[in-house]
């Protein structure tokens, strides 16, 4: 090989050596740890997560493994924030309602007092403002979110005894999530109790809890509560849909090729219809084991549902007069509810009334 050749032949190799350093940093291997505020026990909700890892690992090929830690095992439940702030993990699966002591605004990812429903909650964070606002604020956090699932709506919690009044909660020692709800509870006379879900059979059973909201009757028959509180109530007026919310460390994903992020968006996506569509699929079974068991199903007396919208109202008004960032992810809220209520006048509601009074 003469020497001009032998030039011509390391050229091109220091070429494909220079194109060939990027190809192979961006398939290295990727590894992330996400922490969540829940037990593997709730299989729906956990399996969001689980779902979402598996969904990354197999697009990847291999390459970009989540492992997913319980609550507990990593940090507690409501540790997964300051990890996340402080980069300690790349990923959390939480209710951002559970952080409203940081900032009452984490309640708008998640569920407010006579919120969204879990499908107005897609349209609004993904097609409305929604997405937009609370990223903004979770950059202070060094958060970007997804959905994790929406429990659609919620129930209205296991009794001990009757509600046929607003007198009735008065004193109520009840366990509730997080979020402003247990703020409009407080003016109703509502004493909150705040424990772990793996707690409250046995304060039911005691006597030294009266009463309890968790989220539907799937995850509700698991934890047995209706062999300690009889009466089950609907519906969730603080939950009209929950969304679980995928936290992400914003360092973390940004430090990801344009592959990868897509990975994670499209995971994210796949998880969350999983979850919600599991409970819509497995709540009404368990609603009718319920029954069957005597529990005893009943709708709260309008006169309950009246006084907790009036004060749910007034605590969305103390909130907004504190801070302009919440009144303004607020009323961009309302006003896209307005327009869903509006539309779904004539489309789903109108057509489900219908079906639930006819035969099948």
């Amino acid at each position: 090989m003469d020497r001009r050749s032998l030039i011509k032949q390391a050229g091109i190799a220091g070429v494909l050596a220079a194109g060939a350093a990027p190809a192979v940093h961006a398939q290295a291997a990727v590894r992330w740890r996400l922490a969540s505020s829940f037990p593997k026990s709730l299989d729906t909700i956990f399996g969001s997560a689980e779902t979402f890892a598996r969904t990354v690992k197999a697009l990847s090929g291999g390459k970009f493994e989540v492992s997913l830690h319980a609550a507990g095992e990593l940090m507690p439940a409501f540790g997964v924030v300051d990890a996340l702030q402080n980069s300690t993990i790349e990923m959390a699966q939480t209710a951002p309602y559970y952080f409203t002591g940081k900032n009452s605004i984490f309640a708008f990812a998640c569920a407010v007092p006579f919120g969204l429903t879990a499908r107005q909650m897609d349209a609004w964070m993904e097609h409305g403002n929604g997405r937009k606002l609370l990223d903004a604020f979770f950059a202070n956090y060094n958060i970007k979110s997804y959905s994790a699932g929406n429990t659609g709506t919620q129930m209205g919690g296991w009794y001990r005894k009757e509600i046929k009044s607003v007198a009735d909660l008065k004193g109520l020692k009840m366990r509730l999530g997080g979020g402003l709800f247990g703020e409009a509870m407080d003016k109703l006379g509502v004493v909150a109790q705040n424990m772990p879900a793996g707690d409250v059979y046995q304060a039911l059973e005691k006597g030294t809890l009266d009463a309890t909201e968790f989220v539907g009757p799937y995850d509700d028959q698991k934890l047995g509560f209706n062999k300690v509180a009889p009466y089950y109530y609907y519906p969730g007026w603080w939950e009209g849909g929950a969304e679980l919310g995928f936290f992400v460390n914003t360092k973390a994903y940004a430090a990801l090729s344009a592959e990868n992020k897509a990975i994670v968006d499209a995971a994210t996506k796949v998880a969350a219809r999983d979850m919600t569509a599991k409970y819509d699929a497995f709540n009404p079974i368990a609603l009718k084991k319920l029954v069957a068991d005597k529990t005893q199903l009943k709708a709260f007396p309008k006169d309950v549902m009246d006084a907790g919208y009036k004060s749910s109202m007034e605590v969305f008004a103390e909130h907004e007069a504190k801070s302009a960032e919440f009144k303004k992810i607020h009323q961009d809220m309302r006003a896209f509810q307005r327009d869903q209520l509006l539309w779904e006048r004539f489309s789903e509601f109108r057509y489900n009334s219908y079906m639930t009074s006819v035969k099948l």
